[in-house]
């Protein structure tokens, strides 16, 4: 197909920006799917998409657009140049590629995989919230990519729109006009059509990637070169490849490899997303599609490689630089039997969240499990719920912590720093040196009239305090950096209290700092259970222990034994409480006679009770350790 009839573009947004709706008018618009069979959140094709109202995978679909304005020369120069060119032409269809994204700041690497195979993006602010603190983390990796960038805002159609307030805010942002900022509402399908043809106009058609090219020359590339952004996995067909084709066609039959691997294969299948698979006779230069591999272990590939022919000579592409984990935490099966099947739903899993990184690990009481690296909380609890619901898995899932270096008085590694994954792993206080944790720098956009609720939580969660800025007639960009240890202890939940939901944070990773922190261990039943060991600051510590015991006391099901809970730290318990036993009348069947018989039953309950308490073990459900994680 000739290329410059293709537009390769995405959608960005903060979170609840409306961002699933436009993609559903678009796929309306355009014919792709049929208003009968059309569903809100079309493109949210997990379940669990659908049931938390966010997205979570990215996900591609292929439109046809008939245009009725003649494409641009210079397509996407100068800042007017859409508004100065709607000269009418005859009827010209296109081929629009979307990948849409998730917004949340936990699946960030998702969105810049998918931005790495575009040439432009659609910038979406809600009319009704502003510019967020994750729209300026987005806009960067958009800019970083050199992409054409869209400016829209939403939801225009709402009594609480602010449209002009909005508008002016991006142009800001952008270095633009308002008047380049267009209006769109996703929920009526107002302004959607002006953004298609925006879409032809601004965003420039693909070309080969590795040829120079003249002043309107449009050379024929030679060899096959593809960008691999995401994989999905069959029982049937193998991995499935989602790829970005820069270079050359591929067609069923061919004979192809992995670059950084070398693994080589055939293509059993070609094919593009409507946005279900649909097979076709080739993928050629700058189209988005799928190639079915036949290969049935993961582990052969990995997104940001290059799919190629077997024989070419073309240098790989540059590919995607490797995500670095925020969060930790071990999973393992609640029956050791289940091991394997946790690795292979792992590597399952990897193949199409390529952020999830794991490697085995053991522990004395827990057994043989994964120690795994998440990019925030919201990555870690939606990883053990697709682990739980597609692979049929019941997981002992520990507490969430972060990585610690830490430098140890006496032992094997003494005077030498070691980092610290796991809670368990963390040494007792008395044989720390030095300890060390990660920072981040952060920001808040909020209201003033919010600000001074939301100071006293910098200071509750140890944060410094930089610069802060104007940004709009009446909101402010608090810049501050905080330790990681605090930004995960609830400190999201706590900005949108505080805040009634108006303040909005963006992060990336900083630099160690020293900390002053311990470990707390829970016992149960006088027995240490790892997965809720946690590493708390020390000042914290009694009133962690108590939180910790208080929860764990209304969370756990009783036992025929009085249980104690208790947690210890600094050498001593910190916290106790005691769940009553469940109580049995082993006398209600006898009525009338002598006293006696009941005393007897009394005295063997009493005995048998003694003897579990001495000898009993306590099984704790899957969902206790669920419920523990989201703390």
């Amino acid at each position: 197909m000739d290329l410059k009839y293709i537009r390769n573009f995405s959608i960005i947004a903060h979170i609840d920006h409306g961002k699933s709706t436009l993609a559903d008018r678009i796929l309306e618009i355009t014919g792709t799917i049929e208003k009968r069979k059309m569903r809100a959140q079309f493109l949210d094709m997990m379940e669990l998409e659908r049931e938390r109202g966010i997205t979570i995978k990215m996900q591609p679909v292929r439109m046809e657009y008939t245009s009725l304005l003649a494409p641009l020369q210079n397509s996407g120069e100068g800042k007017n140049s859409f508004s100065s060119s709607l000269e009418k032409a005859g009827d010209e269809v296109y081929i629009l590629n979307l990948i849409d994204t998730p917004g949340h700041i936990d699946f960030s690497y998702e969105v810049s995989r998918a931005l790495k195979a575009v040439e432009g993006t659609i910038l979406l602010v809600d009319s009704t919230q502003g510019v967020q603190a994750q729209t300026f983390s987005v806009l960067e990796i958009a800019r970083t990519a050199g992409l054409k960038i869209i400016p829209v805002v939403s939801k225009i159609d709402s009594p609480l729109a602010r449209i002009p307030e909005t508008k002016a805010e991006v142009a800001r942002l952008l270095n633009c006009r308002p008047e380049d900022v267009l209006e769109v509402s996703g929920k009526t399908g107002e302004g959607v059509n002006k953004l298609l043809e925006a879409i032809v106009q601004r965003i420039p058609p693909p070309t080969p990637s590795h040829l120079p090219l003249a002043k309107g020359e449009v050379p024929k590339a030679e060899g096959v070169r593809a960008l691999i952004f995401d994989f999905k996995f069959s029982d049937h067909r193998g991995v499935i490849v989602y790829t970005r084709v820069f270079d050359g066609r591929i067609q069923p039959g061919d004979r192809l490899r992995f670059c950084a691997s070398g693994r080589e294969f055939k293509a059993l299948e070609v094919g593009v997303f409507s946005p279900q698979e649909k097979p076709c006779s080739e993928l050629s230069s700058g189209e988005i599609g799928y190639v079915v591999t036949g290969i049935k272990e993961p582990g052969g590939a990995s997104v940001g490689d290059t799919l190629s022919t077997w024989n070419s000579s073309l240098p790989a592409l540059a590919g995607y630089d490797t995500p670095r984990p925020v969060v930790w935490a071990s999973i393992y099966p609640e029956g050791q039997d289940d091991f394997n099947a946790l690795r292979s739903a792992l590597e399952r899993l990897h193949l199409s969240d390529a952020s999830l990184s794991f490697e085995e690990e053991s522990s004395g009481a827990l057994g043989r499990g994964f120690r795994c690296g998440f990019l925030g909380m919201l990555h870690l609890e939606i990883v053990a719920e697709r682990l739980r619901r597609e692979f049929n898995l019941n997981l002992i899932t520990t507490t969430p912590t972060i990585a610690y270096r830490v430098t140890c008085k006496v032992g094997f590694n003494k005077n030498k720093q070691e980092v610290i994954y796991s809670p368990s792993r963390f040494p007792d206080e008395h044989l720390v040196l030095s300890t060390s944790e990660p920072w981040v720098k952060a920001r808040v956009i909020a209201p003033n009239d919010r600000l001074g609720a939301i100071m006293p939580l910098f200071h509750e969660h140890e944060a410094e305090v930089g610069e802060t800025q104007s940004f709009g007639e009446d909101r402010s960009i608090v810049n501050f950096e905080i330790p990681l240890r605090e930004l995960m202890r609830g400190f999201f939940d706590e900005l949108k209290s505080v805040s009634s939901g108006f303040a909005s944070i963006a992060y990336e990773p900083g630099d160690f700092r020293p900390a002053d922190v311990v470990r707390l261990d829970i016992l149960v039943a006088e027995e240490p259970v790892q997965a809720f060991a946690r590493v708390v600051p020390r000042r914290r510590a009694e009133l962690e222990a108590e939180k910790v015991v208080d929860k764990l006391k209304t969370i756990l099901p009783r036992q025929l034994f009085t249980l104690k809970i208790q947690a210890q730290a600094l050498g001593r318990i910190l916290a106790s409480r005691s769940l009553p036993a469940l109580k049995k009348d082993v006398t209600g069947y006898l009525y009338g006679g002598d006293r006696t018989r009941k005393m007897k039953l009394w005295k063997k309950q009493k005995e048998g009770k003694k003897r579990l308490r001495a000898r009993g073990r306590v099984n704790i459900p899957h969902e206790v350790f669920l419920k523990m994680m989201r703390g």
